[in-house]
């Protein structure tokens, strides 16, 4: 995941760069997602070891949980934790909402 911006007009050239500017290099078999500044729309953009695909999500209502660039440039997540994040669900808590304690 990409934490900082990305201009939704943006095109899969364009995510491309940038997946190869912070990371070295666009992996096989991994997704690497932007969101614009408001946190209302995604872009997920997937090389899936033949080509590369790009795709787009927009909410009506709500925003994306995204990260803060605190944590730096890049910020790597479970195939779990993308699932909460694209249905809005608080993904970064995930590890700790999976335990149950004793109060």
């Amino acid at each position: 995941m990409s934490v900082e911006p990305l201009d939704m007009r943006a095109g899969m050239d364009t995510a491309l760069a940038r997946v190869v500017g912070v990371f070295g290099y666009a992996r096989a078999h991994h997704a690497y997602l932007f969101a614009n500044k408001r946190a209302n729309r995604m872009k997920v953009l997937v090389h899936d070891g033949f080509g590369i695909w790009l795709c787009a999500r927009r909410l009506h209502r709500g925003r994306f949980s995204w990260a803060t660039s605190d944590r730096g440039a890049k910020l790597l997540m479970s195939a779990e934790q993308l699932n909460a994040l694209v249905v809005g669900l608080p993904w970064q808590q995930l590890d700790d909402l999976a335990t149950i304690r004793v109060i």
